[in-house]
């Protein structure tokens, strides 16, 4: 069987899938204090439902945000830097780029490493070869002076590092000599590419998280070990898995271990259901994630920001918003009604929950508009009161001098709003057309917005999975093993010969298989080039083809559909060389129990201001089922709202497709 955890903000799901592709599914309240806590709270309750021992597990998936919460919160290790001398101060003068044009006073967040934390390595490497050479006793005097700080992780990152690593090694070496209980991160091991800004932000951020992760990490595999299961896997930015050790190396790979899981599991489903272009969000209790399948693929990026600091890694492009269910609405100077970012998260949560939330969030507002059934139970037993909700609420409508049920419904259309807003940057401002894309909504609150927001995008096609409240967890008990290299080469057109390029390729391809062991599945490789005089670079797929002629052409036409133009005379330059490896994956094909939600009458729920008798369904939808709005589905770890107009049937695997009957008719 093949088990996936993921620790969100606001709960913890658990997926355990068997040999008869029957999905079993866990959610519980998450414990921010002790995250492995909530993992196996979630685990032992899914072995539970699912009648079976932890024997049974074969594979244990884990993504999480610890490091995205700690560098969001600012607990981070105490950490030196070892720059090259004369740049120790990069992390700090940055790019000189303000983070917002018009507010003179903002600015962008303090460095990770302290002016005093940073030390200046007696050496300059260029692209060509050592210009000063590192001596080994000025090396070890330096790595002295540092231990005297006492820091508990140390970040390397020299120039030119990415071609001539020899000076990070030695450095490294003589840290954990002489540091053994501090954490080390190389820029050279970690990065690979130029740009010595992003470079050793990455590197720095690596390290001070590090420690953290790898304490959280130690305690999950003891305790997952102790109850005979496996240990876990974890999930990458990337979308794919490593193992726990370099995991626990390098916190700085799963910043974005979450959301890509959730990633994973809409490509699943999109793909059982037939579709290969996909709108997704996943709205949980904290936050938004949207991301774009196309054409049956995700987008990549090696170059994003995490709370303003910049990550040269591989990450699935997928854009965040703070808005989720439990995203607390405010009134601002100007008094206009706002929703996030700030949450009520797990402790104490929505005032609905009972435990002591007082300000109103997005899941008081549904609950008040009849969209959340007061009478349905979430995780871990908790009951939902409306009384608190409509007291929270209310509290606010007075504020901006609204009526409760309109301020309720005004919560909802801003949190739409704000996710809207994700939805339109992964698509119309990258000139993408967002109505040829069907819209697949999870995370235990996405279903609820799904048909709204579908309607403002101009989509008439919504899938939503059975699964959709654990999806993430679905998508890490999916995914295969994946390891990444890249390497700056910055050759011009005189030197793109096809012997050169199969020469890079094979190095790095070799690198990526060996990290696997060989058992390698898939491969891709991407060249990133541009025009000569340009600074920044387009990536370019050809895992088969060494050609030059090839590789120009291809980016040629890369350029002219991002920037509309090509200029066939201007030299072309490879940068960046990046080789991605997948191991084997699951064929996993869920499939949805025989057995229908039944019909529990109707309830007024409000629409447009106006309250409208809806159908009640409950439980898992069996497949054939039609479902007409509008309609609520209480669904095992999410409620599903079918606007008026909308209507459809649950497919083999349990997966809902609804069609907008009003676009059909034109109303």
């Amino acid at each position: 069987m093949l088990l996936g955890v993921d620790v969100g903000g606001t709960f913890t799901d658990a997926v355990l899938v068997g040999a008869d592709s029957v999905v079993h599914t866990a959610k519980v309240p998450s414990t921010p204090q002790e995250q492995s806590r909530a993992v196996l709270d979630a685990v032992s309750l899914v072995l539970q439902r699912a009648g079976v021992r932890a024997e049974h597990v074969q594979r244990f998936a884990h993504g999480m945000t610890v490091t995205t919460n700690a560098l969001l919160q600012g607990h981070t290790a105490r950490t030196a830097l070892i720059a090259t001398d004369g740049f120790t101060d990069v992390i700090e003068l940055a790019r000189q780029a303000r983070p917002h044009l018009y507010r003179l006073c903002d600015a962008l967040p303090a460095p990770l490493v302290p002016a005093e934390l940073r030390f200046a390595a007696p050496e300059r490497m260029t692209p060509d070869g050592p210009l000063r050479a590192l001596d080994p006793q000025d090396a070890r005097a330096l790595v002295c002076e540092l231990a005297e700080s006492a820091p508990e992780a140390v970040a390397v990152a020299l120039l030119h590092s990415y071609a001539h690593p020899e000076h990070e090694r030695m450095l490294g070496e003589l840290v954990a000599e002489l540091l053994p209980d501090a954490s080390v991160s190389l820029s050279s091991d970690l990065v690979g590419t130029f740009r010595e800004f992003e470079r050793t932000a990455t590197t720095v951020l690596d390290a001070a998280l590090s420690p953290l992760l790898h304490a959280h990490l130690r305690r999950l595999a003891d305790d997952a070990r102790s109850r005979a299961l496996p240990e876990p896997q974890i999930m990458q930015s990337s979308g794919g898995l490593t193992d726990i050790a370099r995991a626990s190396a390098h916190a700085a790979l799963t910043v974005l271990s979450g959301p890509a899981g959730g990633v994973g599991g809409a490509l699943l489903l999109a793909e059982l259901a037939g579709e290969r272009d996909v709108l997704c969000f996943d709205m949980g209790g904290t936050s938004c994630d949207a991301c774009l399948i196309d054409a049956g693929d995700v987008a990549e990026t090696a170059e994003r920001e995490i709370a303003g600091r910049p990550l040269a890694l591989p990450a699935l492009d997928i854009h965040t918003v703070g808005a989720g269910g439990g995203s607390i609405a405010w009134r601002d100077s100007g008094g206009a009604l706002r929703v996030g970012p700030e949450s009520a998260g797990a402790e104490p949560g929505p005032a609905c929950y009972g435990r002591g939330g007082t300000l109103p969030t997005v899941t008081d507002a549904n609950l008040l508009l009849g969209r959340l059934l007061a009478d349905s139970p979430l995780a871990g037993g908790l009951a939902l009161h409306r009384d608190a909700a409509e007291h929270a609420v209310a509290s606010l409508a007075a504020e901006v001098g609204m009526d409760t049920l309109a301020c309720a419904e005004g919560i909802a259309r801003v949190a739409e709003s704000e996710m809207l807003g994700a939805l339109r940057v992964l698509t119309v401002q990258r000139g993408i057309d967002p109505r040829r894309f069907a819209l697949m909504p999870f995370g235990g609150a996405g279903p609820l917005h799904a048909c709204a927001m579908a309607r403002e995008l101009g989509i008439h096609r919504v899938l939503c999975p059975r699964a959709s409240g654990v999806l993430c967890a679905l998508g890490l008990a999916a995914a295969a093993p994946r390891h990444d290299v890249s390497r700056t080469v910055l050759l011009d057109a005189e030197q793109l010969s096809a012997e050169r390029l199969r020469d890079l390729r094979d190095q790095l391809v070799a690198r990526a298989d060996a990290a696997l062991a060989g058992d390698v599945q898939r491969r891709r490789v991407l060249y990133e080039l541009r025009y000569s005089g340009q600074s920044f670079e387009l990536a370019v797929e050809q895992s088969q083809s060494v050609d030059p002629g090839e590789l120009r052409e291809a980016f040629a036409a890369a350029h002219e559909q991002r920037y509309g133009y090509r200029d066939d005379r201007a030299g072309v330059e490879l940068v960046n060389v990046r080789v991605s490896v997948w191991g084997a994956a699951p064929a996993l094909s869920p499939r949805a129990e025989p057995d229908a939600g039944h019909a529990a009458g109707s309830a007024p729920v409000v629409f447009d201001g106006v309250p409208l008798d809806a159908t009640i369904l409950r439980g898992d939808l069996a497949p054939g089922m039609r479902v007409c709005g509008p309609a609520v589905c209480a669904l095992a770890e999410s409620t599903l709202l079918v606007a008026p107009g909308w209507s459809g049937a649950v497919d083999e695997h349990g997966t809902l497709h609804l069609q907008d009957d009003g676009r059909e008719t034109g109303t």
